[in-house]
Parts: C-alpha cells; sequence; structure tokens
C-alpha cells in the first residue's frame, strides 16, 4: 500500500500532539488523572491551553497519540511483508519486532504504556481512549491483512485476524503492565503478545496451517 509522504504542516501537528502527549503522560504517572488537569499538561508542554484544545477534547484524550504510536509503526511493519506473505509468520514476526523495545527509546515508549495502563485502571476515561486507540487500530489493520492474504481470502476470516491480532497485543500489554517484568526478556510484552496471537490461532483457517510456510 503507497500512502503519500505527510506535509510540513502535518508533521509538525503531530510533533505537537506527542509533546503534549508525553507531558499528559508523565503528570499523569507523577500524579493520577485525577490530580492532573488541562492546564497542568498544557504547561507542562509549553503550548497555550487552547492549543491542546485545538487538538484533544479531554486530557485522558491526550495520551492517545502516545499509545497508538507503536500500534502505527507494527503496521507499517506488517505491510512490508507484502503479498503473498504468511499470514500467521508475518504477524508474528512483526508482532516480535514492534514489542521487542531494541533500543532506549523503544523501551521507554513501552514503560509510558505500563504507567498509562495502571493509571487506566482507576480511570475510565483513561480506558476508553486505550479501546479507542485498539478499536481504530484494529479497523486500519483490515487492509493490511487483506493485501497480505490476498483477493481470494475470506473478509470476515480478514476481520477476525484483525481482531485477533490487535487482542492479542492488547491483552498482552495489559497482562505485563500488571507486572514489574522487565521490557526484554522473559514475560516482556514481545513474548507475551506472541504466545496470546498463537492462543488465538487455532480457530481460523487464514491463521491456520493452511496458509503457513
Amino acid at each position: 500500500m503507497s500512502t503519500k509522504p505527510p506535509s510540513l504542516t502535518e508533521r509538525r501537528k503531530a510533533a505537537t500532539q506527542l509533546d503534549i502527549a508525553r507531558a499528559a503522560a508523565e503528570l499523569f504517572t507523577e500524579h493520577g488523572p485525577d490530580g492532573t488537569t488541562a492546564e497542568d499538561i498544557a504547561l507542562r508542554a509549553g503550548v497555550a491551553l487552547r492549543t491542546f484544545y485545538r487538538y484533544f477534547r479531554s486530557k485522558q484524550d491526550a495520551v492517545a497519540p502516545l499509545l497508538a504510536g507503536g500500534a502505527d509503526r507494527w503496521r507499517e511493519s506488517l505491510a512490508a511483508a507484502g503479498p503473498g506473505s504468511a499470514v500467521p509468520t508475518a504477524l508474528e514476526r512483526s508482532i516480535a519486532e514492534a514489542l521487542s523495545a531494541p533500543d532506549e527509546e523503544a523501551a521507554e515508549g513501552l514503560r509510558w504504556t505500563r504507567g498509562l495502563l495502571r493509571a487506566a485502571a482507576e480511570d475510565p476515561a483513561l480506558r476508553a481512549v486505550w479501546y479507542r486507540v485498539n478499536q481504530e487500530s484494529e479497523e486500519r489493520l483490515r487492509a493490511v491483512v487483506a493485501d497480505l492474504a490476498g483477493p481470494g481470502a475470506d473478509p470476515l476470516e480478514v476481520r477476525l485476524t484483525a481482531a485477533a491480532a490487535t487482542d492479542a497485543i492488547r491483552v498482552a500489554l495489559e497482562a505485563w503492565a500488571e507486572t514489574d517484568a522487565p521490557v526484554r526478556g522473559e514475560g516482556a510484552p514481545a513474548e507475551l503478545a506472541v504466545r496470546c496471537l498463537r492462543e488465538l490461532m487455532g480457530g481460523m483457517r487464514l491463521l491456520g496451517p493452511a496458509s503457513g510456510e
């Protein structure tokens, strides 16, 4: 799938949104959502309050770009596998790579996610943002899976595969956030997500042996 590169204005907008998201995550980790206001987030991010509300509807909504960033990179990695790739193999490889935390920036992103998921346990609005991010990712993933599976794939199986892969990552991150397991190695998100995906694979032809290598 080819996409038009983002314009300079779009890149600046995305950078501002990510700055605000990081500021919100820091404050939620330090003070919790209840102890944080939109004004606090804007001040920490170095933007005007009107700029905050130009991009986000609420303080909880501000962390969405941070939570969605990993999913965006994962879908790009999966799409790079190309049509005709074995779907189970491509999914496992891309999930493992996306959650492997190969550098400190990626590791930090996972730690932010852990902090936000822990905060979400006590904040329904923050949980709603997390579920929305996952739903949006699943919807975008369908087109990627359809391209990998080819024109003869059953649309229902494509949809189920996108749901299974998205839920594998979601459940893995939620389970990991409840522990103090490291970002790499045993009990880390990459290991847990691949395990979750394999547990969900068995009942779907698109993810079963018939489509394997």
